[in-house]
This record gives C-alpha cells, structure tokens and sequence, in this order.
C-alpha cells in the first residue's frame, strides 16, 4: 500500500497542505522546526488516530483553531481508499472509504505505518513503557480485537486502581466489589498477555535472520517477554487465569495497602538477547542500533505476512543516527518495495542510489513544495 495524496488543515504549523507522493522513496528536506516531522507525524496519525509523539490530541491543532484535519487517498491491492481523521478539542471523528467508523479499532488497521524516529533507538535501552507501548501500536495494526481488549483493559485498570484507592483510605469496606472487578481485570489480561506472546514469536522469527545479516552473522537476536505474573508462553486461557487468581488472592491485602494494582500487562516488559545477553544491560551501542533497526525492519515482514500488504514506512530524521554500513543495509533492504518517507536536513554525505532516485520535497515555515 502506499499514500497518495496528503491534504492537511489546521495541523500544527499547517494552515493547509496539499501534497502528492510516489509510490517509491519521498524525501522531505527542510532545517529544524520548519514542519518536516509534522507531515511525517500526520500521515502516522492517519493511520494509527493517535501521535507517536504526544498523548495529548489538542496539541495537533494549530494555534487558536478549533479542529485539525488529516485526509489520505491510500492506494491498496483492491484499489483506492479515502481516509479522514479530524480531531478537535471534543474528541475524534474518523472516515474510511467516506463511511463515519463509530469505533477507532474498526477504523486502525486500513492504513499500516512502521515509524522509525531517533527514538526508536530507545526502544531497546529506554523505560518498560516504551517498549509496552510498542507492543500494543504493532499489534493493533494487525488485531482490531487487540485494540478494543486493551481499551477495555485501560478502564478496567482505572476502574480497579481507583476502587484499592478508596479501600486503602477506608471510604469503601466492601470486598465483593474489588473481586468482581479482580475478576474482570483477570480475564482480560489472560487474552492480552496470551496475544502478546504470539506476536513476538512472530516479530523475533523476523528479526533474527534480518539481525544476523546486519551484523555479518556473528549475532544472534532473541525477544523474551517477561510478565510480572508467574505465567509463560504456552499456556492456555483457563490456565494462565488460574496463575493470575491465585496470585491476586495472595497479593490483595497488599495491593489495598499500596492502593495500586500491582501485577498485570501494565508491568510486564521484553527485553533483547543478543548471543544469550540482554543487550539492554550488556550490549554496546552498536548492538543496541542493530537490535532497534532489526526490529524495525521485521515490522515490515510482519505486517506484510499478516495483511498481504507493505506497510508504509516513516524514517524521520533517523538516517543521521545510522553509520553508513547500517544505512546501506536500511536503504537496501527497502528498495523497490515500501513506500518510504525520509525527513532529513541534507541527504549530503548518503552516497545511495535509492535517495538519488527518490522524490524530494521542500519544507520552510509549514510550506512544502516539490524540488524537481
């Protein structure tokens, strides 16, 4: 799949934009804070109805505006389909193919994005937040059921967290309510935690053969996930239920002390393992940017197993992050095959045929414009 056609309004420092792509490398030239990452955080928005680089929506709208919006034609397989975000300081209303989409997990999913920003390379020595928030974006690209279950479980969490609260300082005595919502809060996470598993068995069978050819063969990848309840990979529903009753049963009297929920999705982690080590830990800053773009680039093949279809792929300002011998790697790899959109101040010193045949664009003060 690829974008064709971008229209913006109102979007950060886009009064209006009205862009056309080729369906090869795009490459959006422009100095900082000029809006190079703006059009690239854009198109990942329209896919994802959700920024990688802020939780707070009303900073998409540009100054003393009341909406901001985003429209895509995407070309895919089966043909074209239109696509529309607005946002506005009431919430969200999402179009695909002209039809108002009630739900943002019916709607996440048409488009399929991979960002690589310069803090991707956090993805692997960065906080566990970072690393869990990956998870959840990938896999709701592919799985509409695994957006609405971790919507569902975010209130359940809050809804939980709030009850112990209200438990620890006394204003609530009554247990039946914090094991229904144990209940609820158990179910759950079981399925999260069990899709999880399977999509990073499915990203690490990727990422391995792509890791040992970036590092010549002398490395091997691993991707472990790591719960915070006794429960591993294998295990059923029922079971993985069972760990999880037996555990909060143990733990309540100190969860209602600490007035917080102590176990669950929300504190799990994965970590990295090049050659047996966890490369968080041990590994070098080389092996942790390989690790990162192995990773990155296993989304690719990931979702293209899954969908039938490449993703679009957003390098923003990462190629300066990368020594030569991995930007050769990155620029090879997608040759001829996904969509890519690079930002960058000069592609000087990138000795590469697929940036000499790229489409270049031009950003200055929220303008773009296309350099023939």
């Amino acid at each position: 799949m690829y974008i064709e056609e971008l229209l913006l309004k109102d979007y950060r420092n886009y009064d209006e934009l009205e862009a056309r792509f080729e369906n090869k490398v795009n490459v959006i030239l422009g100095e900082n804070a000029q809006g190079k990452t703006n059009v690239m955080e854009s198109i990942f928005v329209l896919a994802m109805a959700k920024s990688h680089r802020t939780a707070n929506d009303k900073d998409l709208i540009r100054w003393d505006q009341d909406y901001a919006k985003i429209e895509g034609r995407i070309k895919k397989q089966h043909g074209p389909l239109p696509m529309q975000l607005i946002i506005s300081k009431k919430g969200k209303q999402a179009k695909c193919n002209h039809l108002e989409q009630r739900k943002l997990s019916q709607y996440v999913g048409n488009m399929n994005v991979v960002m690589f920003a310069p803090e991707d390379l956090h993805l692997v020595k960065g906080s566990p937040q970072i690393r869990r928030r990956f998870i959840d974006m990938e896999i709701g690209q592919v799985s509409p059921v695994y957006l609405h279950d971790i919507s569902q479980y975010q209130k359940i969490l809050q809804q939980r967290n709030h009850y112990l609260k209200l438990l620890q300082t006394k204003q609530k005595n009554d247990l039946t309510m914090l094991e229904i919502l144990t209940e609820q809060f158990i179910d759950i996470s079981a399925k999260i935690i069990i899709k999880r598993f399977e999509f990073l068995r499915l990203l690490e069978k990727w990422a391995m053969p792509i890791h040992e050819g970036i590092s010549r063969g002398l490395e091997t990848l691993k991707i472990v996930y790591r719960p915070s309840a006794d429960v591993s990979e294998g295990l059923d529903l029922s079971k993985m239920v069972t760990v999880y009753e037996e555990k909060f049963a143990k733990i309540r009297t100190r969860e209602i002390d600490r007035g917080i929920t102590l176990y669950g999705p929300h504190r799990d982690d994965l970590c990295f393992l090049v050659n047996g080590r966890d490369v968080q830990t041990f590994g070098s800053q080389g092996q942790q940017r390989t690790t990162a773009l192995s990773v990155k680039l296993a989304e690719i093949e990931l979702i293209h197993a899954e969908s039938g279809e490449y993703p679009i792929l957003l390098l923003d300002d990462v190629l300066s992050e990368l020594d030569d011998y991995r930007q050769s790697h990155l620029l090879n790899t997608i040759q001829g095959k996904v969509q890519t959109f690079v930002t960058t101040t000069s592609v000087d010193g990138i000795d590469h045929q697929t940036l000499k045949e790229a489409a270049a664009y031009k950003v200055d003060s929220g303008v773009m414009t296309r350099v023939q």
